[in-house]
């Protein structure tokens, strides 16, 4: 018998389960995210399940963890204060692919450096500029990414930038041809900026994660699930943090698939911070080709095609002030529902909404709170956040005591930015408490806050809503807009069809939303999806029936939908691929693209066995670390050849090999 462990970090909830087999869940359980120490919520809910289910924490076989961590970071534009060195590029590039937008102002050099297309050095690195960059900025980033022009046609002077960073500043360092062997150098960039920005992060979590296993007894091997739902060791995963984005929401579609057998559906995942939607065609979701889109960020990651949105049951509510009618919308920022922060500090939220009722005039803060999230590097912070920060102390204290000046809204911003403060307003969770749908946290409390919120004003000088209760109305009727247009945007863009507009614009289109309410006068239109959804999430039975009765979709509500993250950690299997290039620089040579530098060869058919076999090595090794039993090769070649005088001539060659097992498993436990 194999017992496997499965955990999921979401933003509001940390689920565990138990599966027996890879058949059976015996048992699951959730805890609270804890945002200030990721452990303590991993604790809370592997100690649950296996209260639940009477194991002994050593007949676990193994333990996989997924993740919406660096996904959440990145949509709420968090993570820490990097450096990038960017090689042989110009100035005018760092606006390419959105990479100055990924930046926020962090340092960067740019610096002389970097190969040609064929592999030889363009010009030598510029080590005296290089050096004097890292003296100066070493002690103020928590790490550094390193991008160099036709770095994976010769990835030789990213390996002595990145030697010099660890030599000279210690800090971690991101070398943009480790995460991807795809030409594209911005994007190659934006990538490893991202990466470098997540490293603390994941590694705090895994590390933590581990050790509060082993103090339970759970000596498994822990594994990680990746962007594209294979799984990985949690080494590689604290090396390449940004292959774990959309960890979470990969793991829910595997999980969809194991508790449905759905083989076409959308598959939409609502959490506290995002609603992740994918299409299963065949019972496989889609790689994505252009790589993994999180927020406003194309990365070179693989991953599955996602559309992931801003829009979950702790997003943000905000005012629509524009017009006369008004209204609300909702995310993309999470913040924290104040029914839940009044669960953990009562009186300083209880004593800040009663005094807010008792003014006569609604307040730009009014039921919004701040608190430090302890723990956290706060390296090149400016006087004001500095100020600010120290000002919100270590307790809760409400917003509107801590702004003194509007100019102060910025550093505010950019301290949530960097995730070292928390933000608490009325959310979706709150709405549901007002309306009696759920009962986990504070109700009195979610009342008031709605109450307040009730009264702000919209533009044509009416109040937003008449009590509580039409404002949790309101909120909730946003959620279930928000998220059938969500849906639409997913269906029509893997529609076949071809239409005209962006998918975006075509789910708002009045004559969709005119059909989807059964408009019938002269003209009558019928509009809806033709797919099922699967809904899954802790709060998808709450809003979801709603949502299929308005796009008249079958709506799938799975058993243990609310854990279908942690399910997804651990059916997956471990692949592991690895890409490499041949190039013709010249007739009758034949240029092979190695992570040791290029390779000449006298044929093609020499080339190509070469790099097959190196990366055969590499991917079956990468598979093996990662823990997989009975590893499989499976080799793709893609040859490009141009007519030259009625002839073939060779141009290029891509190269990719999957090395896939199912996880090492000990049965009836882990060795002694």
């Amino acid at each position: 018998m194999t017992l496997l462990l499965g955990v999921d970090t979401g933003g509001t909830y940390t689920d565990a389960v138990l599966i027996r087999d890879d058949t059976e869940v015996i048992a699951s359980a959730k805890a609270l995210t804890t945002r200030e120490d990721l452990a303590i919520g991993v604790g809370g809910a592997v100690r649950a399940v296996l209260e639940a289910s009477a194991v002994a924490p050593g007949e676990i076989s193994m333990a996989s963890l997924s993740t919406t961590l660096a996904t959440n970071a990145l949509v709420e534009g968090q993570g820490g204060r990097v450096a990038l060195i960017y090689i042989g590029f110009r100035a005018r590039d760092l606006d390419a692919h959105g990479l100055g937008d990924a930046l926020k102002g962090d340092p960067c050099l740019i610096c002389a450096g970097g190969h040609d297309h064929a592999g030889a050095e363009a010009l030598p690195l510029d080590e005296t500029a290089l050096r004097a960059f890292l003296e100066t900025q070493g002690q103020d980033v928590s790490g550094f990414a390193v991008a160099a022009q036709f770095a994976t046609r010769n990835p030789a002077h990213e390996v002595r930038a990145a030697a010099l960073v660890a030599e000279i500043t210690g800090r971690p360092v991101s070398a943009s041809h480790q995460l991807s062997a795809r030409l594209n150098g911005p994007k190659r960039a934006v990538t490893a900026v991202l990466n470098a920005r997540l490293i603390g992060m994941i590694d705090q979590l895994i590390g933590r994660a581990q050790q509060v296993l082993t103090d339970m007894g759970v000596t498994a091997p822990m594994m990680v699930v990746r962007g594209d739902g294979a799984l990985m060791s949690s080494d590689q995963a604290r090396a390449h943090p940004i292959e774990t984005i959309l960890s979470g929401p990969a793991a829910s579609i595997v999980g969809a698939r194991w508790l449905t057998g759905a083989t076409r559906a959308l598959v939409s995942d609502i959490g506290g911070t995002t609603t992740d939607i994918a299409l299963l065609r065949d019972g496989k979701p889609a790689i994505d080709p252009g790589g993994a889109r999180v927020g406003p960020h194309r990365t070179m990651v693989e991953a599955v095609a996602m559309r992931t949105t801003g829009l979950g049951g702790d997003s943000e509510v905000q005012v629509v002030t524009d017009g006369l009618q008004g209204g609300v919308t909702l995310g993309p920022r999470r913040v924290l529902p104040v029914s839940l922060l009044a669960e953990q500090a009562p009186e300083v939220v209880h004593r800040a909404l009663d005094q807010q009722l008792r003014n006569s005039v609604p307040a730009e803060h009014d039921a919004r709170f701040l608190r430090v999230i302890p723990g956290l590097t706060s390296e090149g912070l400016g006087p004001r956040e500095a100020d600010l920060l120290a000002r919100i102390g270590a307790h809760v204290r409400p917003m509107a005591e801590v702004l003194r000046a509007r100019i102060e809204h910025g550093a505010l911003q950019r301290l949530v930015a960097r995730g070292l403060v928390q933000v608490s307003g009325i959310t979706p969770s709150d709405a549901s408490h007002v309306l009696g749908r759920v009962s986990q946290w504070d109700g009195a409390a979610a009342e008031k806050a709605a109450t307040l919120f009730a009264r702000k004003r919209i533009g044509s000088g009416e109040t937003l809503a008449g009590d509580a209760h039409a404002m949790a109305r309101l909120i909730v009727a946003q959620l279930t807009y928000q998220t059938q247009l969500a849906l639409l945007e997913a269906a029509f863009a893997e529609d076949a069809g071809e239409f005209g507009l962006a998918s975006q614009a075509l789910a708002a289109h009045v004559l969709m939303q005119r059909g989807l309410a059964g408009h019938a006068d002269l003209v009558r239109i019928n509009t809806g999806l033709n797919i099922p959804v699967v809904g899954l999430g802790a709060s998808a039975a709450s809003y979801y029936p709603a949502v299929g009765e308005v796009l008249g979709a079958e709506m799938i509500l799975p058993r243990h939908a609310d854990v279908a993250n942690a399910i997804g950690a651990v059916v997956g299997r471990v692949t592991m691929r690895r890409s490499g290039t041949v190039t013709a620089p010249a007739e009758g040579r034949f240029r092979v693209h190695l992570d040791s530098g290029p390779k000449d060869c006298a044929s093609q058919a020499e080339a190509l066995a070469l790099l097959e076999h190196r990366l055969s090595e590499d991917a079956r090794a990468a598979a093996l670390a990662a823990g997989a039993a009975d590893v499989q090769l499976n080799v793709s070649k893609d040859i490009r050849v141009a007519g030259v005088e009625a002839r073939e001539v060779f141009v290029e060659a891509l190269l990719t090999v999957e090395a896939t097992g199912r996880p090492r498993v000990a049965v009836d436990g882990p060795e002694n």
